[in-house]
C-alpha cells in the first residue's frame, strides 16, 4: 500500500513538472551582434532561471555580420529584438514600420572616441584639431552628424575606419570610434598604452541604447507577455551587475567561443564604472527606465543634426507602459 502511494505521488510529481514545462511560453529574442558582455543581463536571466520564474522559455538568437534579426522580428519570426540607439526606432516610424521600444536597458550608449594621450588631444574639444577621425559609414551617418551640429566638428576631419586598430595605433594624431566596453582594452593590449576615452553620452549624445523592441501588435494583443519579458530581463541585468554572473558568462562563451574571460570581466567593469546600465533615471525608476523628456531631448538633437524632420511623430517609436515601475531596485548592491 505504501509502495502504491509512493508510485502515485511520484507520478503526480512528474505530471506536475510536465504541466509546468508546458505552461512556459516560448519566446525568441534576437540580439544585434555576437554574444558579448554587453548582452549580459539577458544571458543572466536565462542562466539563473529568472525567465522561467516569469513563465518564459527564452531562446536568445545571436546577431552578427550576416544576421538580420531586426528584420526577422519585424516580420514575426522573432518575438523581441535588442535594438541599438533610438535613431533606429525613429527611422522605423519614418518608414511606417510598426515596431515599438518597450524598455531601454542602457541609459547611456557605450559609443566612444579614443585618442592618444599627450598629443594635444586630451579633451573632447581638442578632438576638433585632429584631421584623422576614423569612423565607419554608419558612424558618419549618425552620431557624427550630431557632433557637427552640436560641437562644431567638420566633414573633412573624417577618414574611413575599417575596424582595424592599426591605423589608429600608428598615427598618434588619429582619433578612433569604439565602445567603452571593449576597444580601449584592444588598444592597450595591442599597443601598450591606455587611450583617452570620451564617452559620447557624457557630452550630450542622449540616446538610450540596448533597447527591447517588439511589434506593435504584440504590445496590443499580448501585453502580459511583454511585461514579463521586460521585468525578467531587468532583473537579469541587476543580477548580472551585482550578483554571481559566472553561469551567464559561460552561456555567452557558448554562443561566442571567441569571447575571452578577460574581455567579459573588462566589459562588466566598464558597464558599472560608466553607469551604462544603472544610472540617471534608472537609479529611481529601475533599470530599463525611459522618460518622455529624455526622448524629446534626443529627438530634438537629431532634428538639429538633420537626421529627421521636426514633424515626425517620434512618440510612436516607444511606450512607457512596461517600465519605470521600480522592478529589481531591491537587488542593487
Amino acid at each position: 500500500m505504501k509502495l502504491d502511494a509512493w508510485i502515485m505521488g511520484a507520478l503526480a510529481a512528474c505530471l506536475g513538472g510536465n504541466a509546468l514545462a508546458q505552461a512556459l511560453t516560448e519566446v525568441t529574442f534576437g540580439t544585434n551582434w555576437l554574444a558579448q558582455g554587453e548582452h549580459g543581463g539577458y544571458y543572466q536571466a536565462l542562466a539563473d532561471g529568472t525567465y522561467e520564474k516569469y513563465g518564459l522559455k527564452v531562446t536568445i538568437v545571436p546577431g552578427g555580420p550576416r544576421a538580420s534579426n531586426r528584420m526577422l522580428m519585424t516580420v514575426g519570426k522573432l518575438d523581441f529584438y535588442m535594438g541599438g540607439s533610438m535613431i533606429q526606432a525613429f527611422s522605423a516610424v519614418e518608414k511606417d514600420i510598426p515596431t515599438v521600444v518597450v524598455a531601454a536597458h542602457f541609459q547611456k550608449e557605450p559609443q566612444i572616441l579614443m585618442s592618444h594621450p599627450g598629443q594635444g588631444l586630451d579633451t573632447f574639444a581638442d578632438l576638433k584639431a585632429s584631421s584623422d577621425i576614423l569612423l565607419s559609414k554608419d558612424a558618419v551617418a549618425t552620431f557624427f552628424q550630431w557632433m557637427k551640429a552640436e560641437h562644431g566638428f567638420r566633414d573633412e576631419q573624417v577618414k574611413p575606419f575599417g575596424f582595424n586598430p592599426a591605423p589608429f595605433i600608428t598615427n598618434k594624431r588619429a582619433v578612433q570610434q569604439g565602445y567603452v566596453t571593449s576597444e580601449p582594452l584592444t588598444i592597450e593590449k595591442a599597443a601598450g598604452f591606455r587611450p583617452n576615452v570620451f564617452l559620447l553620452a557624457d557630452y550630450g549624445f542622449s540616446t538610450y541604447s540596448t533597447t527591447v523592441e517588439t511589434r506593435r501588435e504584440v504590445v496590443e494583443k499580448n501585453p502580459d507577455l511583454v511585461q514579463r519579458f521586460v521585468d525578467a530581463s531587468t532583473i537579469g541585468w541587476y543580477n548580472y551587475l551585482y550578483g554571481d554572473n559566472a553561469k551567464a558568462k559561460d552561456l555567452i562563451k557558448r554562443d561566442n567561443p571567441e569571447m575571452s574571460d578577460e574581455l567579459l570581466a573588462y566589459s562588466h567593469a566598464k558597464i558599472k564604472e560608466y553607469g551604462i546600465v544603472d544610472s540617471g533615471d534608472a537609479q529611481t525608476l529601475g533599470i530599463g527606465a525611459m522618460t518622455d523628456a529624455r526622448m524629446k531631448d534626443f529627438f530634438d538633437k537629431m532634428v538639429k543634426a538633420g537626421l529627421f524632420k521636426p514633424d515626425l511623430d517620434y512618440r510612436k517609436a516607444y511606450t512607457l507602459q512596461f517600465v519605470n515601475k521600480g522592478v529589481g531596485l531591491n537587488l542593487r548592491k
